[in-house]
This record gives structure tokens, C-alpha cells and sequence, in this order.
């Protein structure tokens, strides 16, 4: 295989109270796929603000009710690179990450390591949906100038505010497609899709079934 990037798409809602403290939901996924917590934050590049989640939450908190976006950074023989919008909506703070790790051709993205995070990221930090996917791209996380194909979905995952507005019953049943893994406490289950392992594109139309049956209510 040659390189690869694994990118992670997930959202967070949490309560709008004064104890909110932004930015655990990335750091606990850089801890769990690197062993290393993020580097630096800031609002643009270059990334010159050491890690922090109490000073970027002070400044998200300033901000309100405008958006904030947030850059965060890894170490240098490390390639990650997460991006952050953070928005008050009627249901509280909510926060939109896309998470990008590179792997060189020597490396292997750690896809098994998926579900046991996206089991922490609901139940300790809001989670209400991530996509997880895997791309042919460069390990540096450069973008060269010319098209680059996308990525291909490994898994999907349902937090369990969704997952209560879906029914457990109709989310455990997909008519096509991947069986789901339950995750978290019996009482606020999640439930986490497995679609593939990044090689096969046919990952789309089972994602965009498993998505149509999901929104669909009746």
C-alpha cells in the first residue's frame, strides 16, 4: 500500500453552562490514534499557541454567538492536523472536527482502534455522529496541485442523542448493509456501523443506504 490518511468527521454537543470546557473531544481522539496529546491550537496558520482547552475555550466563549474556527496541530514525526468550527445552536455548543492523520507507506492507519474511541467519544464527550474514512493521499498531509481521489468510508457511528430520535429498534436493523455494534452503557447505547476497510468505493452506496434508511422516520 502506499500512503494513506485516515480522516475523521464527528460532532459534539454539549450543554451551554458555565463548566464547559471545548477542545476534550479532539484531544482525546489524538491521544487514542497517536499516544501523543495535540501540540498547539490557534484561529489560522502558522499554529503558534501551545495546546490548551481552557484558552480556547475562553476565546469560543468571547466569540459567542459567532462561530469559531480552530486549528489544531501535532508533533512534526507525527502528521495530524485538526480543524474545529464551534457554534451555539438551540440545543447547545456544538463542535464540527475533521481529524486528518497521515501514514507513510511503512505505516498502518489503525483502524481497529476506531471503535473503542468512538465508544469514549460517546460516552464522555457529547458525540452525536462521526464518519471515518480512508483516503490515497500524502502522508505529510500536503495537497499536491493536481486531483486527488476521495476518501472511502470505514465506518459510521450514531451517538446516542440520534440514536434515541431514530429508535434503537429500526437502528439495529439496517435493511442492506453492515450490522452495527453497540456501544456504551445499556441505558444510552450507540451504535457504530462498521463499512469496510478503506479499499472498496461500494463503501459510498452502503453508506448512502444505511444514511437514507436512518433519516427516514416512518
Amino acid at each position: 500500500m502506499g500512503e494513506r490518511q485516515l480522516v475523521l468527521s464527528l460532532r459534539t454537543r454539549h450543554s451551554a453552562d458555565e463548566d464547559l470546557v471545548l477542545g476534550y473531544a479532539v484531544e482525546a481522539a489524538w491521544q487514542h490514534l497517536t499516544g501523543t496529546p495535540p501540540a498547539g491550537w490557534s484561529t489560522a496558520e502558522p499554529v503558534n499557541l501551545p495546546w490548551n482547552t481552557r484558552q480556547l475555550t475562553d476565546l469560543a466563549r468571547n466569540r459567542a454567538p459567532q462561530p469559531t474556527w480552530l486549528i489544531t496541530v501535532g508533533r512534526p514525526d507525527l502528521p495530524a492536523i485538526a480543524t474545529a468550527r464551534v457554534t451555539r445552536t438551540p440545543a447547545g455548543v456544538e463542535e464540527d472536527i475533521t481529524l486528518t492523520l497521515g501514514y507513510s507507506k511503512d505505516g498502518t492507519p489503525p483502524l481497529d482502534a476506531i471503535a473503542p474511541l468512538a465508544e469514549v467519544l460517546c460516552t464522555d464527550h457529547g458525540l452525536t455522529t462521526m464518519l471515518t474514512s480512508l483516503r490515497a493521499a500524502r502522508h505529510d498531509l500536503t495537497v499536491p496541485p493536481h486531483f486527488e481521489v476521495p476518501p472511502i468510508p470505514v465506518s459510521f457511528t450514531l451517538g446516542a442523542g440520534e440514536l434515541r430520535d431514530v429508535g434503537l429498534a429500526r437502528a439495529l436493523r439496517p435493511p442492506l448493509g453492515p450490522a452495527p455494534v453497540r456501544l456504551g452503557p445499556a441505558t444510552e447505547p450507540a451504535l457504530h456501523y462498521p463499512l469496510g476497510d478503506g479499499t472498496d468505493p461500494r463503501a459510498w452506496t452502503a453508506l448512502q443506504q444505511l444514511s437514507q434508511y436512518l433519516m427516514r422516520t416512518s
